[in-house]
């Protein structure tokens, strides 16, 4: 599977995550962000592929945590190409460049939808 095969957010994994709490939500994304801001800075190509793929690993454990599944899925894939000991840089670079893409993604939409819990305090009723 790859990650542009799915969805960039699943709201229903957040709510599970966190018991339909929409305020417990809304401070997971915060803690979210900051995380992917964080791990995000060592997603170098040209850098040593043990951080980076460190890197994916902590944002795909927090971005499957929080539903953004094509960012977790593209972690998993960059992660699998850094621990695999034979990586070149251009590999290094489209895969952590779907990284950041998906991040940049998960970011807009996650920010979206906290803005949505912390406006009418519950999770969004959509189209299930």
């Amino acid at each position: 599977m790859t990650s542009r095969s799915l969805p960039t957010v699943d709201p229903t994994q957040l709510e599970m995550m966190t018991g339909g709490d929409a305020e417990l939500a809304a401070e997971a994304l915060d803690i979210f962000r900051n995380q992917a801001e964080a791990w995000g800075r060592l997603l170098d190509p040209a850098g040593d592929p043990i951080a980076w793929s460190d890197a994916c690993h902590a944002i795909k454990g927090s971005a499957r945590s929080v539903g953004a599944l094509a960012l977790g899925e593209a972690c998993d894939q960059a992660e699998a190409l850094g621990r695999s000991g034979s990586v070149g840089r251009t590999q290094a670079s489209v895969a952590l460049g779907e990284v950041r893409e998906r991040m940049a993604d998960a970011i807009e939409a996650l920010a979206d939808l906290q803005h949505r819990l912390r406006l009418h305090r519950a999770f969004p009723r959509s189209r299930r």
